[in-house]
């Protein structure tokens, strides 16, 4: 699957003209959704189904800065469980290749009354479809 791409505006940055550290929360958003999407699904149609995806943990390693103008990509890879789906993100700035952060994210499965639910086998067979290529 081709990384997730974002292009670093102004108003991602802060004060010192670099990218404001909890937007790269918002760029791992952004790459979850394309990973979905590349499943073939969207996260409305996994929530239409009945199964939400709340984030349980989040860590974000900053190694260097991105700054204005940046186009950095974000290689995501998955690792799941029945109850709990864990995302890897390495961000890197396309210009340079440089590893501007290394990031991860746990999402428990959990139904519309939003107690933990085993993974349905439609969720399963699609994220173990990604993994055997």
């Amino acid at each position: 699957m081709e990384p997730y791409r974002v292009r670093v505006i102004y108003g991602d940055t802060d004060q010192m003209g670099v990218v404001y550290y909890a937007n790269y929360l918002r760029f791992f958003e952004g790459a979850r959704g394309h990973f979905i999407r590349g499943l073939g699904l969207s996260y409305g149609e996994v929530e239409r189904r009945g199964i939400l995806l709340p984030v349980l943990e989040a860590s974000v390693q900053y190694v260097k800065s991105a700054k204005y103008d940046d186009v950095l990509e974000i290689h995501l890879s998955e690792t799941h469980t029945r109850v709990k789906i864990r995302f890897d993100y390495k961000v890197h700035r396309q210009q340079d290749e440089a590893v501007i952060t290394l990031g991860h994210t746990v999402h428990v499965c959990v139904g519309p009354e939003l107690k933990p639910t085993r993974a349905p086998d439609w969720l399963l067979s699609k994220l173990e479809g990604y993994r055997n290529g």
